[in-house]
């Protein structure tokens, strides 16, 4: 089944993937910990821009970033990273800098990789940020989705989360990304702290149902549907630790039901045993047929963040090389647990090691 998505012809279209949200710098402190480190490595990265990125160095496809930055040494730095990832950044939007960042900002991202019984932490420092101020009319949809072209589109719960004129900005970039034939793809990656200013989960429901009208590729975990979208899912823990996916499976079917136009639902399934072990896999439903994902129990995590945009990248790669959902679904659940092998949010893995992992090689030494 490889036309449950009418996917723009790539040579009608300049991109093949863009990608809509903020761009941040990551503050890792290794294996240690935020609060007593003296010494940070630095990455680039958001939840909407990782697939952009891994669309580019992971399957080798042509991409943009579509956000905003200040003109500053940070905003700078945050270009010459995402210069470095390949994404092109023809669609960035500039913002002058007052000189103490009073008025805009890079936003700043410190996350600790967790391990054993000790989870996974992330701490943001983002308020005022230059892409949280991004409005309707700021970007040139037409020009974007009409002159350049674009096969597939790519935004997220994370921006949409920042403020009420982002959200805005999400629904003014989806309608037009339809307009011109687009694919859209939402990955709701609900996060709590984000939504205080919204008006918690209720704000959450109501933005993300908005927004769910003009998406044709919803992607989100269990706490992601239940969180942003109000579907159920029995037998749900309070911790998110399991699910039963024969339940989850009667939640995608209700949303499917309430929006028609999702041609295509997915979410990965982890048991976080540990920081350190998760059992992982993923599930699709796409033209009315559910398709799973490899099972891989006991997964060993190096680093955590990026597994879910790995998923939702190679999910794309799928579709657009026009190799059917379950395809898609082993793509996307093998890149994205690459992706956890290795530091930083951005995946750095190339197409022939995800393929091999598909295939079951196991981890001897390559020479």
């Amino acid at each position: 089944m490889t036309d449950i998505l009418d996917i723009r012809p790539a040579s009608d279209c300049r991109w093949d993937c863009a990608s809509f949200g903020e761009v941040m710098l990551r503050f890792d402190p290794g294996h240690g910990r935020v609060r007593n480190a003296r010494t940070f490595q630095v990455w680039e990265g958001g939840g909407e821009y990782n697939v952009a990125r891994a669309m580019r160095k992971t399957w080798g496809k042509r991409s943009t970033a579509i956000t905003a930055l200040p003109a500053n040494d940070l905003g700078w730095l945050v270009e010459d990273l995402m210069m470095q990832g390949g994404v092109d950044t023809s669609h960035l939007l500039w913002r002058q800098f007052d000189g103490i960042g009073r008025n805009t900002r890079v936003g700043l991202n410190f996350t600790e990789k967790g391990f054993g019984i000790r989870a996974a932490l992330g701490c943001s420092d983002r308020a005022n940020s230059a892409a949280s101020q991004i409005r309707p009319g700021e970007f040139n949809w037409d020009r974007l989705f009409g002159e350049e072209g674009v096969r597939w589109f790519h935004t997220g719960g994370i921006f949409a989360a920042l403020a009420s004129n982002t959200a805005e900005a999400v629904i003014e970039a989806v309608e037009a990304a339809h307009r011109y034939g687009t694919i859209v793809s939402y990955d709701l990656n609900y996060r709590a702290s984000l939504w205080k200013s919204q008006g918690g989960k209720p704000g959450a429901q109501k933005i993300n149902r908005a927004i769910a009208e003009h998406v044709d590729v919803m992607i989100g975990n269990e706490e992601d549907f239940t969180a942003c979208l109000g579907f159920e899912v029995e037998g749900l823990d309070e911790h998110i630790s399991a699910i039963d996916p024969a339940n989850f499976k009667t939640m995608i079917k209700t949303a499917v039901a309430q929006f028609p136009n999702f041609k295509v639902a997915a979410t990965t399934l982890r048991n976080a045993k540990t920081a350190t072990f998760n059992d992982w896999s993923a599930i699709l439903y796409a033209g009315g047929e559910f398709y799973h994902s490899t099972l891989r129990e006991n997964l060993e995590i190096y680093d955590r963040v990026g597994g879910g945009d790995g998923f939702a990248s190679g999910l794309a790669y799928g579709f657009l090389e026009g190799k059917g959902p379950q395809a898609a679904v082993e793509y996307g659940a093998a890149h994205g647990a690459l992706a956890m092998t290795t530091p930083g949010d951005t995946s750095m893995v190339n197409v022939s090691e995800v393929e091999a992992v598909m295939k079951g090689k196991g981890a001897r030494v390559i020479r």
